[in-house]
């Protein structure tokens, strides 16, 4: 069978995929990881997925990375865990994802090898808010004058777990899901500002101020000011999409060539609760 989708825009950056999963991903397995590498951001929508689905649809992008954090793993499922802002027995249920809106990054960035795609599944959705804006760095680096993407192109940033951390506990009162649980000791480690895509040869824009320190090259006021305005043009409205979540939508986006940002949401009047998984 052929995978249905529609792309989102004609700029050829995301795409709606038609398709019930639970019961073809594996037949649709090749296609779903072509439409992933040309469109870079997939949403899945009325989906009914199980633990184990979902295991089986990220398996269809790669090989899912167990090394996730015991606290919020879901049992029995290796490389399933919980992303919530649900509070049970004064105790997160999840993943904090904070009422407060997050800085733009890439997952695992802060890891020697980076997180090649990630995937949600919406199981809880908030009446209002808890959206997730993803925006196009491929497309952003693209279109960068020739002379910024020379000057750029040689450039490594350092990539901080100690600094996310900090900036997680700040924005959710004290709260962190990392300085007690096993990725704190990772230490950092330095990667390209400018990526190429293993698969598609394609160059995107790394960024993200909640895990980048500096740029190993610059001084800290020039590295903060570079980093700065290459986030505001790989975050502008043209390369940006916000997705309202409802209920069973499954997205699935390459973590190589998209920057992404949960928007804010009232944990005290709309609960959310979603499953990720990510594969190397």
């Amino acid at each position: 069978m052929d995978l249905s989708l529609r792309p989102l825009d004609e700029s050829g950056f995301g795409a709606v995929v038609d398709a019930n999963l639970a019961i073809h991903a594996e037949r649709l397995a090749p296609q779903l990881a072509a439409a992933l590498h040309q469109h870079r951001l997939l949403i899945v929508p009325r989906q009914h997925l199980t633990h184990a689905d979902l295991l089986t649809v990220a398996s269809c992008f790669g090989a899912v990375d167990t090394s996730v954090d015991r606290r919020y793993a879901v049992g029995g499922f290796p490389g399933l865990t919980v992303i919530s802002n649900i509070v049970e027995d004064g105790r997160h249920v999840g993943v904090y994802d904070g009422d407060n809106e997050e800085e733009w990054h890439a997952d695992n960035s802060f890891k020697p090898e980076l997180t090649s795609a990630t995937m949600l599944y919406s199981v809880i959705t908030p009446e209002r808010g808890g959206e997730t804006r993803f925006a196009d760095a491929t497309r952003a680096y693209a279109d960068l004058a020739p002379p910024a993407r020379q000057r750029i192109e040689p450039m490594r940033a350092r990539h901080s777990i100690e600094q996310l951390g900090a900036l997680q506990s700040q924005a959710s009162g004290g709260q962190s899901s990392i300085a007690a649980g096993s990725l704190a000791a990772i230490p950092e480690v330095a990667h390209p500002l400018v990526l190429t895509h293993p698969v598609t040869g394609a160059r995107s824009l790394l960024l993200g101020s909640m895990a980048i320190s500096g740029i190993t090259t610059l001084a800290e006021h020039d590295s903060r000011t570079l980093l700065e305005e290459l986030l505001e043009h790989a975050t502008s409205a043209p390369y940006v999409y916000s997705h309202r979540w409802e209920q069973g939508d499954l997205v699935v986006w390459d973590n190589l060539a998209i920057l992404h940002t949960a928007s804010p949401c009232d944990s005290s009047r709309h609960r959310r609760l979603l499953y990720r998984a990510a594969v190397r």
